[in-house]
């Protein structure tokens, strides 16, 4: 078993047994913690909504829950940027796992869309990850990081749940 699925398997077991919760810890950790892919998170929540008989009435309730926990995740990267700026991101990018290519995407994201890069980088693979960086950075207001990131999460986290559901009734 590798190190990223030694590091998911606990927080699917949460899922499985207690979505909200679960999707709540794996969007915060997903957010801080590149292993954790919330491509796979968020179908197995609406496969475990399926599954254990809950309506698609609790698909919008997930993505909240969801958008919660990446929006907690977000702020302390957004924190962390904003804190110790660009020089000190890149003494630390080869520890934390950060291509320089990655670091560069992300700032041309921002420098395109400006403050609504962090509400269109939350539905963006490889972007999505990142998009606090240089928000915190180039000293995005807080209150509007926090509402464009919980607004794209909860987009983001919705139709992967949504995925996930109706993949499963598919299937079954």
């Amino acid at each position: 078993m590798t190190w990223a699925e030694s590091a998911i398997q606990p927080v699917l077991g949460v899922i499985a047994e207690n979505v909200y919760p679960g999707v709540f810890l794996a969007a915060l950790l997903e957010t801080i913690v590149p292993p954790i892919p919330s491509e796979v998170v968020f179908p197995l929540a609406g496969y475990a909504i399926l599954d254990a008989g809950m309506s698609w009435l609790h698909i919008p309730a997930v993505g909240v829950t969801g958008g919660a926990g990446a929006t907690l995740g977000a702020y302390v990267i957004f924190l962390v940027a904003r804190h110790i700026g660009r020089p000190g991101l890149l003494r630390y990018m080869g520890k934390i796992r950060i291509s320089e290519k990655k670091m560069a995407k992300a700032e041309r994201w921002f420098a395109r869309y400006g403050d609504k890069s962090v509400l269109l980088g939350r539905c963006v693979p490889g972007v999505r990850e990142l998009v606090s960086v240089p928000a915190g950075i180039l000293d995005m207001g807080t209150a509007k990081f926090l509402a464009y990131t919980f607004i794209g999460s909860c987009a983001w986290s919705t139709g992967l749940t949504a995925a996930g559901y109706y993949l499963g009734r598919a299937v079954l």
